[in-house]
């Protein structure tokens, strides 16, 4: 069965240093037998939830209110295997339309929180980040990571790791062929550590 992998994009720039860590990155998924589906999430109407807890009445759709491109978004999710959330780190933290996302995700796809508890839709899915930071690893994607970890503890996911790669500065080249290497090793662990359970499915 084909592996589904779904890539969030949160930078701004279409030609910045996380889409040149994720290009080597979906090449080497796609030559495995994945098919990727990249999400640039600054393209899309993406508002902030409000927790109006609207999308706990229903425990089998989305149900948010909210009506603007966050349905597509859960749609995608939903259908993959392994999520791939991208992104800068700004202020120690993903950029605010991954935020967003995040936020409305955790209420439509996790429905705890109305009368009755019910489940999580996307329970046992694999979710991996591919970061970039301007301070090294350790300083500045830590508590990135740390705040997705208790996320998919909460969510039921399965936490499969991360790549943070460090931009020395304004004036250097941010990507090489330590970097390359990095991303091609970090797709192929995530193929092997992805179990077939989460093959996404139509």
């Amino acid at each position: 069965m084909e592996k589904r992998v779904c890539i969030l994009m949160g930078s701004p720039r279409k030609n910045g240093n996380t889409m040149h860590l994720l290009t080597p990155f979906m090449d080497e998924l796609r030559r495995n037998g994945c098919a990727c589906e990249l999400i640039w999430l600054h393209e899309k109407d993406i508002q902030p939830c409000r927790a109006c807890r609207c999308c706990q009445r229903d425990h089998t759709v989305f149900g948010c209110a909210i009506h603007d491109d966050m349905q597509e978004v859960f749609d995608s999710v939903l259908r993959c295997g392994l999520l791939v959330l991208a992104t800068p780190i700004y202020s120690w933290y993903c950029t605010p339309p991954m935020k967003a996302v995040l936020d409305r995700l955790v209420y439509g796809m996790n429905k705890y929180y109305g009368e009755q508890k019910g489940p999580a839709l996307w329970a046992g899915k694999a979710v991996a980040l591919l970061t970039t930071c301007g301070y090294p690893p350790e300083k500045g994607a830590d508590l990135w990571e740390s705040g997705v970890k208790r996320y998919c503890k909460h969510s039921q996911l399965h936490y499969a790791g991360m790549l943070a790669e460090h931009d020395p500065g304004y004036r250097s080249v941010f990507m090489d062929a330590e970097k390359e290497a990095h991303a091609r090793q970090f797709a192929q662990m995530l193929l092997a550590a992805v179990p077939e359970s989460c093959e996404g499915k139509e």
